[in-house]
């Protein structure tokens, strides 16, 4: 399906008429914002484009050179809490207060939903299944899902990850032996996410037996994979970041047919959901003998046919369940073990003292005759554990929330600011449809939480640390345990550091939708690091 010239000429036409309307409804918005301290307003002369006059901040935040590097100036300037411009000046809250954010994400319930522009987003790379739903729509669908995602269902996976983990060590043995170096720069990123797609193909969408990722098998989706979100999410046109910030006043409806705009994003993506789309058919179709186990195709058939509407899934709803799977379930787990391995590359001390606690381990699973770790004791390592933890506060992979107030709200603040005109206050009130951005990459470096050293690499200061005491927003725990079989495997068999160029060409942590490692000269995500065996 495509939009004909007639439609798109309507679909324009609707555009700049909400556009006007925006334009005028932030002329009389109540600016409830405006006594909080913030960065100065851009002025005329920014940019080339006339354009850039209506972006505010928007721009500023979407082309940082690195993940935080404005979050992390403005918290120091301004504190917890801070206003942006949005774009048409529109008033924007950032938030990295604890108590804010924990007021926003759970104690106001769906009060603080997704934006229309982040909703479309998601909707057009994964389709309308759990990431994208709201409201009731959504709690519906994370009750069926809950039960393939239950701790002891999520256990289940751990032979398949012990599995994939082996075969990943293998590839990797034999790139050391045939390299004239024995230690060769490998793309770990470009690896690993290999690895884990193999993990959701064989794991959870079964009977796909595996994409064949790890096999160098360059399948259809592969090639729809590739680079998906560096191609069609960074540094994005200033015109496409100001359509955007319209979304909100276009109805859910109209704004489906946004997929067909001709732009690198909404091309990329809605090729990817189209194939993906034909992946999960096929996928249920070949599961549709199979309802009576609690994996996460069992759970999805019978959701389907069930004739009871509080735990029926449209058949829509469980192809783009998959969809998600596909999208969400296998990057993140991978970018996470990159940066860890980035980060003891860079402390080989630490990284040793892992290694002897992660084989002094092993000598005890042989010892009882078992084949390997356990989640027991995988959880036993404290010096791994702590290396997790730490890469998952410095580097998150989602790095920013956007959600808007659907309703007048008094947001409460564990800091005290200070306003422009000098009043300390401890609560923000808001109106509605006031854009509130939640800065995870900040909350995570904040001193008041994390000390004086948050900035730093400090994995020691987990160690005999109360889990319950300090938490990283974005901690999964289907994601920890695979991340857990993964860096035990292969920490245990290598040795990691990083490559002679890194100097001239250090890895960089760019905003494209996660938080990408790039480094200038290689294409797509790349996080090289020189690995060899160690005996």
């Amino acid at each position: 399906m495509g939009l004909t010239y007639s439609s798109l000429t309507a679909f324009s036409i609707a555009v700049v008429a909400v556009a006007a309307l925006a334009l005028l409804k932030s002329l009389f918005r109540r600016r409830l914002l405006k006594d909080i301290q913030g960065p100065p307003s851009n002025s005329f002369w920014l940019g080339t484009y006339p354009v850039h006059l209506f972006l505010g901040h928007e721009k500023d935040l979407r082309y940082q050179n690195e993940v935080g590097d404005l979050d992390f100036q403005w918290m120091s300037q301004y504190g917890t809490a801070w206003r942006v411009d949005g774009c048409m000046g529109e008033d924007i809250l950032m938030l990295v207060d604890p108590k804010a954010l924990q007021h926003i994400l759970q104690a106001a319930g769906y009060k603080y939903p997704k934006s229309a522009e982040d909703r479309q987003f998601l909707r057009m790379v994964t389709g309308e299944g759990l990431a994208w739903a709201h409201g009731e729509d959504h709690s519906r669908q994370r009750k069926i899902m809950n039960p393939a995602f239950s701790s002891t269902q999520l256990k289940t996976f751990l032979p398949l990850f012990h599995f994939r983990a082996s075969q990943l060590v293998q590839k990797w043995e034999n790139l050391i032996a045939g390299d004239v170096s024995n230690a060769p720069v490998l793309n770990v990123a470009s690896w690993l996410s290999r690895m884990t797609l193999d993990v959701i193909g064989e794991g959870m969408l079964h009977p796909v037996d595996h994409f064949g990722a790890l096999d160098d098998t360059k399948s259809e989706f592969m090639n729809n994979w590739d680079s998906l979100f560096i191609d069609s999410t960074l540094y994005p046109a200033p015109l496409d970041l100001l359509a955007k910030s319209f979304f909100n006043s276009i109805p859910t409806s109209v704004l489906y047919y946004t997929r067909y705009l001709p732009s690198r994003e909404y091309r990329r993506f809605r090729e990817y959901l189209d194939f993906a789309r034909v992946i999960s058919r096929d996928i249920i179709r070949k599961s549709e003998a199979r309802g009576d186990g609690k994996d996460v195709m069992s759970v999805l058939v019978r959701a389907n046919a069930s004739e009871n509407p509080k735990t029926k899934l449209s058949e829509p709803e469980v192809i783009d369940q998959i969809s998600t799977l596909m999208l969400a379930g296998h990057d993140t787990t991978a970018a996470t073990a990159s940066w860890v391995l980035w980060e003891l590359a860079k402390d080989p001390e630490f990284q040793r003292k892992a290694r002897e606690e992660i084989r002094a381990a092993r000598a005890q699973v042989t010892a009882r005759g078992d084949a390997d770790f356990s989640m027991a004791d995988l959880e036993g390592l404290t010096l791994m554990q702590a290396a997790m933890k730490v890469r998952m506060r410095l580097h998150p992979i989602l790095w920013h929330i956007s959600r808007y107030a659907e309703k007048d709200d008094v947001i409460p603040l564990a800091q005290p600011i200070v306003t422009k005109s000098g009043k300390q206050i401890s609560s923000i009130p808001v109106s509605k449809g006031t854009k509130v951005k939640l800065s995870l990459c900040a909350y995570n470096r904040l001193p008041s939480i994390w000390g004086e050293d948050a900035d730093r690499w400090n994995p020691n200061r987990w160690i005999g640390m109360d889990s319950s005491k300090q938490t990283s927003v974005g901690v999964y725990s289907n994601l920890v345990i695979e991340l857990q079989a993964i860096l035990a495997s292969v920490l245990e068999k290598f040795e990691f550091a990083m490559p002679p160029d890194a100097d001239k060409h250090p890895v960089c942590r760019k905003p494209t939708l996660v938080m990408t490692p790039i480094v200038e000269g290689h294409r797509g995500t790349w996080l090289g690091l020189t690995v060899k065996n160690v005996a």
